[in-house]
């Protein structure tokens, strides 16, 4: 079992440029795709908490039911936002790292150099062609 765990959406770039990342330090994360493996709102709940974020950070609005569910008014209260999260995945923003080191929403994605507990092990560039990680595994 893995000490890292990425809350990942295979089909959004920063995420996999996310999950590259983690790789190129050696490390084979827990991958858990959360729009199919949802996570459950006390998992949110201690995310959150170790992300040290309220839930509204953690809302996506592009590509979501956020504006048809009026998500964006304030008349909703945390608890009642992470029950729109848990019924409608969509809603979370992605990627979610945690490691030993901490978790992070990791946009953009380099963030997760941050709390990687081992270094990169050589040159990354993202899908885009941005250079992250230069060849002595030093992000630049």
């Amino acid at each position: 079992m893995s000490n890292i765990t990425i809350y990942h959406n295979p089909a959004c770039g920063t995420s996999r440029n996310t999950l590259a990342l983690i790789r190129n330090s050696g490390a084979e994360p827990d991958v858990i795709e959360y729009l199919k493996t949802p996570p459950t709102k006390s998992t949110l709940q201690e995310l959150l908490g170790a992300m040290g974020i309220g839930v509204r950070a953690l809302l996506r609005e592009k590509g979501t039911p956020f504006a048809d569910l009026g998500l964006g008014d304030t008349k909703w209260t945390d608890d009642e936002l992470l029950d729109f999260v848990v019924q409608h995945p969509i809603l979370m923003n992605r990627p979610v790292v945690m490691t030993p080191l901490g978790a992070k929403l990791c946009r953009p994605s380099e963030l997760v150099l941050d709390i990687l507990p081992n270094p990169q092990r050589g040159a990354f560039t993202k899908e885009d062609g941005e250079v992250v990680v230069n060849a002595e595994g030093k992000h630049v």
